[in-house]
């Protein structure tokens, strides 16, 4: 059975940004993607550019998967966005406790992801398909690594239908993951999420904030490229296209690549592994 895929992208913030990422869509939508998602600022910081893109994916023809955080939200306003996106007949929302904004002391209606899965499921039904996120290598924020998988196990119990991954350097973490919710007698898909390698100091950044590990001899040969980007997106589609062929081959269910809003790393990687 063939493997599925899908896309993420950060909604933009100009006119610009919009136009470029249509053009990046429509290149994406080449690979027949299952759906597409759009992410959403801590508290809902990008709620309007998040709904704004959304349904400029959904008018198109698209499946999509809207980001849905609850921190700082009620739930007056959490059904207010799903009875619109109900309308626009979209069936697929990622659900995420997301990050509380500096300064802001009140969660909301909602204190974990959990409870945002089991609230959507009982007032919706089986409407939509819910994809909740998951840690190969541990939440930064979780106490311990058992207390990060019972996080894990809670928000699929409360009845979410898949759980993606946050991106990884190191493939035997995700199997380990896999092995320990399948020993807790977990079958929801795990996909992996998938981040490409074009720019290392953005890179190093994004991986140090959210606790996913480059390993060292990944850190040590993008770092010695310096300026040399031709060298980095070169050197990074091989380690990346390497290990999701491998991730491919023990029969993962799909990958979900973090765009960054570009089409052509992604693209070259799903082709590569693919082919």
């Amino acid at each position: 059975m063939t493997a599925e895929v899908s896309f993420e992208f950060f909604p933009p913030n100009t006119p610009e940004g919009a136009a470029k990422l249509k053009t990046t869509r429509a290149l994406l939508a080449q690979a027949r993607p299952e759906f597409f998602s759009v992410t959403y600022g801590a508290g809902g910081a990008t709620r309007d550019k998040t709904l704004a893109t959304v349904l400029d994916i959904a008018d198109e023809g698209h499946p999509v998967a809207p980001h849905l955080s609850c921190i700082g939200a009620t739930r007056e306003s959490i059904t207010e966005l799903l009875q619109l996106y109900r309308s626009h007949g979209i069936r697929r929302v990622v659900a995420l406790r997301g990050d509380l904004p500096s300064g802001m002391v009140d969660h909301g209606d909602f204190r974990y992801a959990a409870d945002l899965v089991a609230f959507i499921r009982e007032s919706t039904g089986d409407w939509f398909r819910i994809e909740v996120a998951a840690y190969p290598e541990v939440h930064p924020q979780a106490r311990s690594p058992q207390d990060d998988l019972q996080a894990l196990i809670a928000k699929l119990q409360a009845g979410a239908d898949c759980a993606i991954t946050q991106y990884f350097y190191n493939a035997d973490a995700y199997f380990r993951l896999r092995d320990e919710l399948a020993a807790a007698g977990v079958t929801v898909p795990l996909v992996p999420g998938v981040m490409p390698m074009t720019n290392y100091t953005q890179l190093a950044r994004f991986s140090d904030a959210c606790g996913a590990e480059i390993p060292r001899w990944i850190r040590t040969r993008l770092a010695s490229y310096g300026d040399d980007r031709d060298s980095i997106r070169s050197f990074g589609h091989d380690v990346v296209a390497s290990m999701c062929r491998r991730l491919l081959d023990a029969g993962v269910p799909a990958l979900h690549f973090y765009t960054l809003n570009q089409a052509g790393p992604s693209l070259d990687l799903w082709s590569a592994c693919t082919r």
